[in-house]
């Protein structure tokens, strides 16, 4: 006859009513406008960084021209700052901010 096994008890973890959660909201990347770079080069950076097309690309740098910044991506948080850090690589003013 097998000998006979226990098994341990299985500890879970559950939020209790007064818990609260955070909603995981998505962060935002802003390009913001400078008197340094032209315009040209703002698209074409927005192309080849986040593959948009010309005209949605040249939509953003036209928004970030006439109205002082552009939202350029959205997306977790290591998402958002890796985004960032390659916007600054090509020259770019650009920050991240947690989306309401």
């Amino acid at each position: 006859m097998p000998p006979e096994t226990e098994t341990a008890p299985v500890e879970t973890w559950s939020p209790s009513d007064d818990a609260q959660v955070e909603p995981d909201l998505p962060w935002i990347v802003l390009v913001w406008n400078d008197p340094i770079n032209l315009m040209s080069y703002v698209t074409l950076v927005l192309q080849k960084l986040f593959g948009y097309s010309l005209e949605k690309a040249t939509a953003l740098m036209l928004d970030v021209h006439h109205k002082g910044r552009a939202v350029v991506s959205s997306g977790p948080r290591e998402k958002a700052e890796l985004d960032v850090f390659r916007l600054h690589e090509h020259g770019l003013w650009a920050t991240m901010q947690q989306d309401r």
